[in-house]
């Protein structure tokens, strides 16, 4: 198992990517989330304070009343180009192991403090290598457009709004709206 950390979440190819770097060799797991759990790690990471709790702070909460320890979770597995992730909890003294998505299980991760791993055979398999600077080298499995430029999480947003708003997703663009008026407003 490599112990990872989050060093980005980017948007590529039109779509949101956060990248678990090992904290023992100079490679990085690029995974593929949508929108709203993008959200909400750029939420956690930034620490902006919300009216009302996100699914995985009301999750996060049931686990903290029913007496649960987060210890870790794990991105375990690669099948078909699809990620497969554990949450490893503790219940007084008992070991709880849940399958979850990557994504989910890094925003309860992120809530509750807990590390993050990644099996050798994943990172093995889709890893990537990272200059000290972050940009990819060899190898890599996530191709940046070369007129995408990296985007702070509010300036992504913002395009995905408008992107929104020319579909006419009005309900999604509503709550891009509000997301972007309250990063602005922690600010």
């Amino acid at each position: 198992m490599i112990p990872v950390e989050i060093v980005n979440v980017a948007l590529l190819n039109k779509r949101f990517v956060i990248f678990l770097k090992s904290s023992v060799d100079k490679r990085a797991l690029p995974i593929f989330i949508d929108d709203q759990q993008a959200q909400s790690i750029v939420i956690q990471i930034n620490k902006v304070e919300i009216p009302r709790p996100l699914t995985h702070d009301l999750f996060k909460s049931v686990l903290e009343a029913l007496q649960c320890r987060m210890v870790r979770i794990e991105v375990s597995d690669l099948i078909d180009d699809t990620f497969y992730a554990r949450v490893v909890l503790d219940h007084e003294g008992q070991t709880l192991d849940f399958d979850a998505r990557p994504s989910d299980a890094i925003c309860l991760a992120l809530r509750f403090g807990a590390p993050m791993f990644v099996e050798d055979k994943v990172m093995d398999k889709a890893g990537i290598f990272v200059s000290e600077e972050g940009a990819e080298q060899e190898g890599a499995s996530a191709e940046k457009e070369s007129d995408q430029p990296e985007l702070p999480p509010i300036d992504a947003l913002m395009q995905d709004l408008d992107k929104a708003v020319k579909e006419e997703r009005y309900e999604d663009a509503a709550k891009m709206r509000d997301e972007i008026k309250k990063m602005k407003s922690s600010n």
